[in-house]
């Protein structure tokens, strides 16, 4: 196998399995209506390696399949990362490699899990779901925007380390 192959697969798994592992092991506070998803910081080290986005996707899969809303958490919720990966990598391909691109990137989790798993919340506990989107919104704000960025932005001024998370 070609050496390209091998590191996606592996970077791949590694993200995949930290994800999981991050959500496994905050589960008391990954779950439900008012999160603090700590693995959510991940979703951002598609804003560095956009290639990482599967890994996330997967991880997610992983981190949902004993989420004690069911299969619908597992759909929902990849579904989300998902579109927040997309656009993450739109903002970074459009805005470029820097702190403000990075912030505005951030947003993208919030909203796609706000209003995603806002409608997921509110379908499985009949809650508003203004509520709903408000309460996952705040969690992905906290974990995504504020030590998200703190943590990448740190990566991205490190650049060893900037150039070891990247896949080329």
């Amino acid at each position: 196998m070609e050496k390209n192959k091998i590191q996606f697969i592996t970077r791949t798994s590694l993200i995949a399995a930290a994800y999981a592992a991050l959500t496994y092991a905050f589960a008391w506070m990954s779950y439900e209506q008012l999160q603090f998803r700590i693995s959510e910081i991940l979703v951002l080290f598609a804003f560095i390696e956009p290639r990482y986005g599967l890994g996330l996707i997967l991880g997610c899969v992983l981190a949902n399949a004993p989420s004690p809303l069911g299969i619908i958490d597992v759909v929902a919720g990849s579904f989300a990362t998902f579109a927040a990966i997309m656009y993450i990598i739109a903002v970074r391909k459009t805005m470029g490699y820097s702190k403000k691109s990075l912030f505005i990137a951030s947003l993208g989790p919030v909203i796609s899990n706000a209003l995603i798993v806002g409608v997921e919340l509110t379908y499985l506990f009949n809650t508003p779901f203004l509520m709903n989107a408000i309460y996952v919104a705040i969690g992905e704000f906290v974990v995504v925007t504020i030590a998200g960025t703190t943590v990448v932005d740190y990566i991205m001024k490190n650049r060893g380390l900037a150039d070891r998370l990247s896949m080329d």
